[in-house]
């Protein structure tokens, strides 16, 4: 039994087993068959992730590529970039480099052509100082320009070319060159070269006097003073003037001051050589000639001439110190302190020496030299050689002031108005500083100037202020004009001569203006149409006649008469000669007056009056007794006929109508003519 139940048991385990067995292998086929489906899904889901994913990085690659290449021609195109600014830098800085290249040397042909015309003696090392301006010019250097544009202006050395000079001044302005603005100014107001516009004269010289201009700044206090193209306003005028005055008191303090001779051309318009203010040539010879044989006197007043350049005789130190040397010898004490003060100052032919000009200076004030005694006050005064002491210079001033010295009595009253040593005084200071101006000592003038404007010590008045600044800044460098207009005019450069005039009386110069109209009314000039000349020329007159021309005032009155430049009109003629006959004692303006009275014209006929002014203008003038003699014959001899046929006053009148049918309006100067041609016959006949 137990076998059985043992097979039994097996067969039954078995059965199970196999089932088992199949089973497991039932469930791997179904797990096979679904584990097949999922990954024929997973790999469908991983294809398609696939080609997304290559499509993407296709996309991303296509992208980066062009982004690549972008940035490629990016890198590139900055690289063009900066290298085209490479190459501009460079070459901006080859250009910078040329520039400053061409800037030195332009400044170095400049300072070397101003060194040439400093020191030039000749009209041919001028020349070559202009030559470097030229060269320097077209390097561009403003100043060299400058001087350029002047000389084409004025004609320096016949190359006179007004609208190359305009051209020229135009292109400086636009770099804002005060000169070219003034220069530009000065055009306009005459409508030289350029359309007469005093409204844009006025512009120009208000952007020049702000750009610094002493020229611009002294044309527009003339303006103010006036009343020229503006409202009449002195204390715009004093404003103007101050500044150009404590620039040129400046220089003087600094021994700079610019000798001035202005000659007047309406004095001696036929001998113009005889001129007292230029020395001729001949006298200068002669003068020379004296100075070798001994002559004191003119061994010092030649060393004077060339010290500072005077009558048109250029400055020459180491001739001033041989003719001071010589007259020094001889016993000289002027000869001794201007050595002194040669010494003092220092120049090209002597060094500054404080130690040699104590020796000279006292060695003339021993001898009571003002001059002397003078220099010996400034040593002490500033302490120049000696120690400084108030009450030894203070000493000398007062002793060289007395026997009149202008310089002293001037350091006297600036000692007194600044304190220097003494105790401050005012009163004392106005009247050492009147006396020096009444001998024209520019300092003096420019302290009374200060002490009128601000009220020190005096009134204050502007119009006396300004009256003094004035004279002050007519001290100024371009005063050398006058000399270089009156030789171009004396050469017959009448042009050059004319611009130059021009631009001084534009400035408020008298003797320029009354120069200048004489020359238009010539009318021997090009640079202004004909039409034009006579009434620039009244203008002119006027300005002069305001600042207290007697000629000026008597061509006033002749313009108006005659219808030169404006309507004639007999009325304003005879105001006119009023003026200059009882203001200035003028003879001709007499002569003019008491002719008008006995025709009755513009006037009533007076011949009463007549005949006291013609008498009045020959006892005035030696020069008028010729014509006032033959003016009062000529009346007298009409009035004698008039009295032979005053029976008939029809027959009179009459005969005065005959008359003026068949001689004209002026048949009284027939009758002078033959009264002269009688006297003629007589004098010969007695003789024969």
């Amino acid at each position: 039994m137990k076998p059985v139940c043992l097979l039994i048991e097996i067969l039954i385990i078995l059965g199970v087993t196999i089932k088992n067995i199949e089973a497991e292998k039932h469930n791997k086929k179904l797990k096979e068959k679904n584990a097949t489906t999922q990954v024929s899904v997973n790999e469908k889901r991983f294809l398609s992730h696939l080609l997304e994913r290559r499509k993407l990085i296709k996309a991303t690659n296509k992208k980066e590529t062009f982004l690549e290449k972008k940035k490629s021609q990016n890198t590139r195109w900055i690289k063009g970039i900066q290298n085209q600014e490479l190459s501009k830098r460079n070459k901006n800085y080859l250009k910078k480099q040329t520039k400053n290249n061409l800037t030195n040397e332009g400044d170095e042909l400049f300072n070397m052509g101003t060194k040439i015309l400093q020191q030039s003696k000749s009209q041919k090392q001028k020349a070559e100082a202009y030559l470097l301006f030229a060269k320097a010019a077209d390097m561009g250097n403003l100043k060299a320009m400058e001087k350029m544009a002047d000389a084409l202006l004025f004609g320096n050395f016949g190359m006179q070319n007004i609208t190359a000079a305009i051209q020229l001044y135009e292109s400086l302005a636009k770099e804002g060159s005060c000169k070219a603005q003034n220069a530009l100014g000065f055009l306009s107001s005459y409508g030289i070269g350029m359309e007469y516009d005093q409204a844009k004269a006025l512009i120009y010289y208000t952007f020049g006097s702000a750009g610094g201009s002493m020229m611009s700044q002294m044309i527009l206090g003339y303006r103010y003073l006036s009343g020229i193209n503006v409202l009449q306003n002195c204390e715009v005028a004093l404003n103007h003037y101050k500044k150009v005055a404590d620039y040129i008191a400046d220089k003087l303090e600094k021994s700079e001051g610019i000798p001035v001779e202005k000659v007047r051309l309406t004095e001696r318009p036929e001998n113009l050589s005889s001129n007292s203010e230029i020395l001729d040539w001949d006298i200068y010879q002669y003068y020379k000639f004296l100075a070798e044989r001994g002559d004191v006197q003119i061994q010092v007043s030649l060393g004077q001439l060339h010290l500072i350049g005077r009558k048109g005789l250029d400055q020459d130190y180491y001739k001033a110190l041989y003719y001071f040397l010589k007259a020094a010898k001889a016993g000289s004490t002027n000869a001794m302190a201007l050595i002194g003060k040669m010494y003092l100052e220092g120049n090209a032919a002597v060094p500054q020496n404080n130690a040699t000009a104590f020796k000279y200076f006292s060695m003339a004030a021993n001898k009571g030299n003002a001059i002397g005694l003078h220099g010996l006050g400034l040593l002490y005064f500033y302490g120049k050689g000696v120690p400084v002491n108030y009450a030894e210079a203070l000493k000398y001033f007062q002793k060289a002031a007395e026997k009149g010295w202008p310089n002293a009595q001037f350091q006297l009253g600036f000692m007194y108005y600044s304190g220097s040593g003494v105790w401050k005084d005012y009163k004392l200071a106005f009247k050492y500083f009147y006396l020096a101006s009444q001998s024209g000592q520019p300092l003096a003038i420019y302290y009374l100037a200060e002490m009128y404007a601000k009220g020190t010590g005096v009134l204050r008045s502007c119009r006396t202020a300004v009256e003094l600044y004035k004279g002050v800044c007519e001290l100024g460098h371009w005063a050398e004009q006058f000399l270089t207009a009156y030789f171009a005019y004396k050469d017959g450069d009448i042009d050059s001569s004319l611009v130059q005039y021009a631009l001084l009386a534009e400035m408020g110069y008298e003797v320029a203006q009354s120069n200048s109209a004489f020359i238009l009314e010539s009318k021997k000039a090009n640079i202004l149409e004909k039409e034009k000349m006579y009434p620039m020329a009244l203008l002119l007159w006027n300005r002069a006649a305001v600042q207290g021309n007697a000629f000026a005032r008597v061509k006033i009155g002749d313009y108006h008469y005659y219808g030169y430049g404006t309507k004639k009109d007999y009325q304003t003629a005879a105001t006119h000669y009023s003026i200059a006959a009882d203001k200035y004692h003028s003879a001709q303006a007499m002569f003019n007056l008491a002719y008008m009275y006995e025709h009755g014209l513009g006037i009533a006929k007076d011949i009463h009056l007549a005949r006291r002014l013609y008498d009045m203008a020959a006892q005035t003038s030696p020069d008028a007794h010729i014509p006032v003699f033959f003016a009062l014959m000529k009346l007298e001899t009409v009035h004698l006929l008039r009295d032979i046929l005053f029976f008939n006053p029809f027959t009179v009148r009459w005969k005065w109508m005959k008359l003026d049918n068949s001689l004209g309006p002026f048949w009284d100067l027939f009758v002078i003519g033959l009264i002269v041609a009688l006297l003629i016959f007589l004098l010969r006949n007695r003789h024969a």
